[in-house]
């Protein structure tokens, strides 16, 4: 890949690519302390053979297997002399710590990846979906995307600050954690209750951030400074059944049906939080025409509810991003042609605002809904309510200087994620947590190539970039002064 900067050579690795010299340089960033020079197309092949080995384990959640990832990194990181301890609430399903110890002058970072992956539809797929094939200058594979990348990422810092023998004043731990996607009961809830004191940091880098390139540049630099809560409800009719050659006015289906309409029609109010707000504002100043109109009158009332509109029907992701937003995903009722079922169910996939009321919500949503007969069952929480990461820290200043210097024509904006992720957590027990992610053209971001398709997959030059990304912000914050 084209680097921007002077940087040559550090690398061992297990592929067999020679050592090369290591140097202490002058700083290449004005707020950088004695940046070491680093081959990234050299470093590059070795990293991706780390993601590749990864994505060969089927770590698919469930059952997720994650100790078999786990191991893996644990083996990578002996081969440099670095401990790590592996944590399992489930023998298959183990985290792994590892700890790069500073001189202890301020509070650890935390690096974050899951080792666990959403499952496939193999048949659905181009390439094999554990291959990792190399092919077009992308690396295919179920968790390329979500999450091995971020794991491959901190697993290469780690041990370029192990071979580097850099001073740090600042602890830098690696969380390999399981059962993100809907068991964290077995990974980071588990870390977090039992074993807080191996992961506890001031700032966190996880998962749920991402550049969009344009023109061969990386145009906006993202960065998960929230994320909405998953607060999924069910619905249950309940009515008499019968035959189905005579209609009921208390047909479990046509409640069910109702009700569903109504949820998902719902237009939920339009609040904003310092993430959302300060994207907007710097969303207003890179766009022109409406579309900078839109973003820049977001909380103008003469104006919302046309750009509410436009919202609804043109841009799903931002018309989620400015509220708590109902979508109903299943339904089922009924079990032959000429039975009427007596209940009837369906699945609302609620995401919650950051500070929303959950009680007055599903108040609120029973009132829509306005049927006696039809019960709400919400499910069990599982993440925890999080006031948003702050953007006028240390962190959040130096990731915008990282990125203004490796991508001088970018923007760094914070985001609210519309999914979730175990940050959440994070931000709960007080850190600071922060997602980054590989930069991709808007083009990608919407194709069938993304996080959960059938044919994920991720640019080689991407994985390098966000390898060197992560290096430069944690040498900037943690390196000794």
């Amino acid at each position: 890949m084209q680097t921007t900067m002077n940087e040559t050579s550090l690398c061992r690795s297990n592929m067999g690519i020679g050592v090369a010299g290591i140097l202490l340089l002058l700083p290449v960033f004005a707020w950088g302390r004695g940046d070491y020079l680093i081959d990234w197309d050299e470093l590059g092949e070795e990293s991706i053979g780390y993601l590749i080995d990864m994505v060969r384990i089927d770590s698919s959640n469930p059952p997720g297997n994650e100790t078999k990832v786990a191991k893996y990194v644990e083996s990578v990181l002996a081969t440099e002399g670095i401990d790590a301890t592996l944590y399992a609430l489930d023998p298959e399903r183990a985290n792994l710590v590892a700890r790069y110890k500073g001189n202890g002058k301020k509070r650890p970072i935390l690096i974050m990846g899951h080792t666990d992956v959403v499952g496939v539809q193999a048949d659905n797929w181009s390439e094999p979906p554990f291959s990792g094939v190399r092919k077009d200058g992308y690396i295919w594979g179920r968790g390329t995307l979500d999450d091995k990348d971020n794991l491959t990422a901190g697993l290469v810092v780690m041990l370029m600050l192990k071979r580097l023998g850099v001073e740090m004043d600042r602890d830098i731990i690696l969380l390999a954690e399981s059962g993100e996607e809907g068991t964290p009961e077995v990974g980071i809830n588990f870390m977090v209750e039992k074993h807080w004191d191996q992961i506890a940091a001031e700032y966190a880098i996880a998962e749920g951030g991402g550049n969009q390139e344009v023109d061969g540049h990386v145009h906006i630099v993202g960065v998960q400074t929230t994320e909405k809560m998953p607060r999924r409800a069910t619905l249950v009719a309940s009515g008499t059944a019968g035959h189905g050659s005579r209609p009921r006015r208390d047909n479990a289906v046509t409640m069910i049906a109702e009700a569903v309409a109504k949820a998902g029609n719902w237009q939920t109010p339009i609040k904003l939080n310092s993430t959302t707000r300060a994207y907007f504002e710097r969303m207003a100043t890179l766009e022109t025409g409406a579309t900078a109109f839109r973003y820049a009158n977001i909380e103008n009332l003469e104006e919302q509810g046309a750009i509410d509109a436009w919202f609804r029907d043109n841009d799903p992701l931002h018309y989620s991003s400015i509220r708590t937003s109902v979508v109903p995903t299943i339904i089922e009722a009924g079990f032959r042609k000429n039975v009427i079922p007596s209940q009837a169910s369906a699945v609302l996939d609620i995401r919650i605002l950051p500070g929303e009321d959950v009680d007055a919500f599903y108040a609120e949503l029973a009132k829509i809904i306005d049927n006696p007969a039809i019960r709400i069952e919400p499910e069990a929480i599982y993440r925890p309510a999080a006031v948003p990461s702050k953007i006028d820290n240390e962190m959040f200043q130096v990731i915008e200087a990282v990125a203004s210097e490796l991508y001088p024509d970018s923007t760094t904006l914070p985001i609210m994620a519309t999914g979730a992720t175990d940050m959440a957590q994070l931000r709960a027990k007080g850190t600071q947590a922060y997602g980054i992610g590989p930069s991709r053209t808007l083009e990608e971001i919407n194709s069938r190539f993304g996080a959960h398709s059938d044919d994920e997959r991720i640019s080689e030059e991407a994985l390098q970039e966000m390898i060197r990304f992560l290096w430069h912000i944690v040498m900037s914050i943690g390196a000794a002064h």
